[in-house]
C-alpha cells in the first residue's frame, strides 16, 4: 500500500451507476483532494463522465469490467455469474490485494455482503458480520448495528456487535469509551428475548473495555442516550427505514404547512435558516453509508438510491475508516475478549473448593 490513500469503487452499482458515482468523486474530492479512487466498471460509460469532471478524472483510474451485478440479483446468482469478473467483485479484491484501503458501491446488498465474506472472510471469532450505520440524535451521533446483515443474532453474536460497534465509535467519534447498550423493549432485566438477556448478562459480567449501560429503548435511539445501539438485523433494520421515512413525512408536513397561507410562508421566509440547520440534520444523505464491520477489510455500502451527495458521504465514511485503523481495533477488542474467555475456564478450575 502506498501512502497515498486509494479507494476502490464499483462504478456500476446503485440505481444511478456511473452518473452518480462520478459526480460523487467529484464532490467527495472536494473534502479530500489528495485520495485517489480505482473505478470498476464500464469503461464505455465512465470515460466521458470523467472527461466532464476534470478534478475527477485527473485521481482517478479505471478498471475496465463488462459484468455488474444487479439490484435484484439473488445473493447466490451473483456469485455465481459476477466471480472475478463482476465490477464489485473486483473492488472487493482491490482491499485484499493491498491496492485499495477501502471499497463502497451502491449495489446489491446481499451479494456486496455474500462477495466481500467471500473475498476478505471474516475476522477470527467473527461468524457473522453486521451492518454499522450512524444515527443523528440530540446528542450528535450514535452507531447503530445491525441494520441488515444478520437476521437473528445469539447473545455471544450480539457481543461481537457490541466489540465492533464500539471500536467503529472510537475511530468515527473520537471517544475513548463509547456508551453501549442493547436495544430491548423495556430497560428492565427481566424484559426481552433471552438472546438480549443474555447478552446484557455478558456483557454486565465483562471485563472488556466497554462502557455497557444496559437495555435502550426505541426512542432512547433519537435522544442519544447511547454512543453504541446494538441489535440484530431484522430490528435494526426496520427501525433504520422507520426513522428515514418519518424524518420524509416530517419534511412534507412542514413543507406543506410552510405553503399554507402568505402568513406561513412570510414566517417560513423570516426562519429560513433555522430551516436550513433542520433540513441539513434530517437530511439521510449526510449520513449515508453502512460500514460492513467484521471483515478482513474495510466495506462500505451507501444506498442503492441515493445522489451524488449522498455517495460522497459513503466515501467519507470509507475515508475515516481507514484512517483512523478501524480493523486494527476491532482485532485488537476481539483478541481481548478471545484471552478473557480463554482465561476464565482455567481461573474456575484453579479455584479452590468451599
Amino acid at each position: 500500500m502506498t501512502s497515498t490513500l486509494t479507494v476502490s469503487l464499483d462504478a456500476m452499482g446503485g440505481d444511478g451507476g456511473p452518473d452518480m458515482v462520478i459526480p460523487g468523486v467529484e464532490e467527495a474530492l472536494q473534502r479530500h483532494p489528495g485520495v485517489r479512487f480505482l473505478l470498476f466498471g464500464d469503461e464505455v460509460r465512465i470515460a466521458p463522465l470523467l472527461d466532464a469532471h476534470p478534478r475527477a478524472r485527473a485521481a482517478c483510474e479505471i478498471r475496465h469490467c463488462e459484468v455488474a451485478v444487479a439490484m435484484h440479483d439473488k445473493p447466490s446468482q451473483a456469485l455465481r455469474h459476477g466471480r472475478r469478473v463482476s465490477s464489485m467483485w473486483r473492488a472487493i479484491e482491490a482491499v485484499r490485494d493491498g491496492e485499495a484501503a477501502a471499497v463502497v458501491s451502491a449495489g446489491n446488498t446481499g451479494a456486496l455482503m455474500a462477495m466481500s465474506k467471500f473475498v476478505l472472510d471474516t475476522m477470527p471469532g467473527i461468524s457473522r458480520p453486521a451492518i454499522a450505520a450512524v444515527w443523528p440524535t440530540l446528542r450528535g451521533d450514535s452507531v447503530v448495528l445491525d441494520v441488515g446483515a444478520t437476521i437473528g443474532a445469539d447473545a455471544e453474536q450480539l457481543v461481537d456487535f457490541a466489540i465492533m460497534g464500539e471500536a467503529m465509535a472510537r475511530c468515527r467519534f473520537g471517544i475513548e469509551r463509547p456508551t453501549v447498550g442493547l436495544l430491548n423493549i423495556g430497560v428492565e432485566e427481566v424484559k426481552g428475548i433471552e438472546q438480549v438477556k443474555e447478552a446484557g448478562r455478558l456483557l454486565r459480567a465483562s471485563k472488556l473495555p466497554i462502557e455497557y449501560v444496559g437495555f435502550v429503548e426505541g426512542d432512547d435511539i433519537g435522544k442519544g442516550k447511547v454512543d453504541v445501539v446494538v441489535t440484530e438485523g431484522f430490528t435494526g433494520n426496520i427501525a433504520l427505514k422507520t426513522a428515514e421515512g418519518t424524518a420524509r413525512q416530517l419534511t412534507t408536513y412542514l413543507r406543506q404547512a410552510m405553503e399554507r397561507s402568505l402568513i406561513t410562508r412570510i414566517g417560513f421566509f423570516l426562519a429560513r435558516s433555522a430551516f436550513k440547520v433542520l433540513k441539513e440534520k434530517m437530511d439521510p444523505r449526510s449520513r449515508n453509508g453502512g460500514a460492513f464491520l467484521g471483515l478482513n477489510g474495510i466495506v462500505v455500502k451507501s444506498h442503492g438510491g441515493t445522489d451524488a451527495l449522498g455517495f460522497a458521504s459513503a466515501i467519507d465514511v470509507a475515508i475515516e475508516m481507514a484512517t483512523s485503523g478501524l480493523i486494527a481495533k476491532i482485532g485488537a477488542d476481539l483478541a481481548a475478549k478471545r484471552a478473557l474467555e480463554a482465561f476464565q475456564p482455567a481461573a474456575s478450575a484453579a479455584a479452590p473448593n468451599p
